[in-house]
């Protein structure tokens, strides 16, 4: 009466790719539309796992937006109004 079971099947997730060519040399910190899709709502960058990207360019897309924020061009906390 045991009938075989088919493995259950995990849809996989779409491997996102921020930058369409993998060999990206450099991020360019006055680029503010392309740095803010890597910042969450409260400004904090966002994490390699939700980014999808490499390590390589997470390292160059933290430094790109600690330098934006340096010269102002990105807040260092979020939208919010204070209160």
């Amino acid at each position: 009466m045991s009938a075989k079971r088919k493995p259950r099947e995990v849809p996989r997730r779409a491997v996102r790719e921020p930058f369409l060519s993998r060999d990206v040399e450099y991020v360019d910190y006055k680029d503010v539309a392309q740095l803010r899709r890597f910042i969450s709502d409260k400004g904090k960058i966002r994490s390699r796992s939700v980014t999808g990207l490499t390590l390589r360019q997470q390292r160059m897309v933290a430094k790109a937006i600690k330098n934006a924020r340096e010269m102002a061009l990105l807040p260092y906390s979020g939208d919010r109004p204070r209160r």
